[in-house]
């Protein structure tokens, strides 16, 4: 209690210093929750009113129909737009956090000495860092969280033929805990990065390149952060992969169990040559790697705790660095 207590004078500071920020950044939240949640309930509507309609985009009749097909799939099509576009605003996020944090928060204070008043006003090095932190943790992890959730209870609004895939990267980077834990790195890189610098526009650099960085290799890593699974079908068979599958490598099989490429064989000019091709190579059947959707949580899981990981590693250093540097 009593270090909340001490930090209480800290905080308001950090608030007072940056409430334009804050502001702006508030209204631009509430502005996205009033489109996507005014998009969602838009299109409740017109999949309620098409369905309840005669046209049907499985049984056309007549020009009306068409015009209304046309016009309804164009509509599924914006809302799906917008869905993906919040999406990527909201992953892209912890890159914009960790600049502001590196540069405006720490870096600008170390470079004007700003810093000085705070730390001889009973305030230690490490508590005035640990306000810093403390108040855009706080407001973020709350935004992002609500946030996150308005998009994802938007996703399951869309109509069958529009629904957005829950591994695409600005959906799954847009669901908690993942934004959560990367908000948290961006914070935590963008400390030690304007502590590291001190320098307000490179710091902001620099920062922003390295939570980037980092969130695209493990965003490429992400299919092999949970094993895999293998269907596997004969030359004349249909997989059994669910429609809604993360499919990672699709390929040819033979005989003895070997994996070849899913375009060997192909193209020929005929089918006779195509079978006397796979029957040289002695393919029987073809695979399928895949992660079904059962595996968007522990996905997102072992993302998450990676991304803390690093975070609290980032941390960490930087309150070290704090302290070698104002012994």
């Amino acid at each position: 209690m009593s270090t909340l207590t001490t930090l209480r004078g800290p905080a308001r500071v950090v608030v007072r210093q940056h409430r334009g920020t804050l502001r702006v950044a508030g209204l631009l939240a509430l502005a996205g929750l009033v489109v996507v949640i005014g998009f969602a309930l838009w299109t409740s509507h017109l999949i309620d009113d098409f369905e309840a309609g005669s046209c049907k985009a499985s049984g056309v009749s007549g020009p009306a129909c068409d015009q209304r097909i046309v016009d309804f799939n164009g509509s599924m099509s914006l809302f799906s737009s917008v869905l993906m576009y919040a999406g990527t605003a909201l992953t892209v996020l912890p890159g914009i956090v960790s600049a502001f944090i590196a540069g405006p928060l720490i870096a600008r204070e170390l470079e004007s000495g700003t810093y000085r008043v705070a730390w001889t006003q009973s305030v230690t090095p490490a508590r005035w860092l640990a306000a810093k932190l403390a108040v855009p943790t706080v407001l973020l992890v709350a935004g992002v969280t609500v946030l996150s959730a308005v998009l994802a209870w938007a996703q399951t609004r869309t109509a069958t033929d529009f629904t957005v895939d829950w591994f695409d990267a600005p959906v799954f980077g847009a669901t908690a805990p993942v934004v959560i834990g990367y908000t948290l790195l961006g914070i935590a890189v963008g400390a030690l990065t304007g502590l590291l610098v001190r320098r307000t526009v490179a710091a902001t650099a620099v920062a922003a390149v390295v939570t980037g960085t980092v969130m695209v290799t493990l965003g490429t890593l992400r299919d092999g952060l949970w094993p895999l699974r293998t269907a596997t079908t004969t030359n004349d068979g249909s997989s059994d992969v669910p429609m809604d599958s993360w499919v990672v490598d699709v390929g040819r099989l033979t005989a003895s169990g070997d994996r070849l490429p899913m375009d060997v064989c192909r193209p020929f000019g005929d089918q006779a040559q195509e079978a006397r091709c796979m029957a040289e190579r002695d393919i029987t059947g073809w695979f399928v790697d895949h992660h079904p959707a059962s595996h968007l949580w522990p996905l997102q899981l072992v993302e998450t705790g990676i991304v803390l990981v690093l975070a609290v590693l980032a941390v960490t250093v930087a309150f070290r660095v704090l302290r070698r540097r104002t012994v």
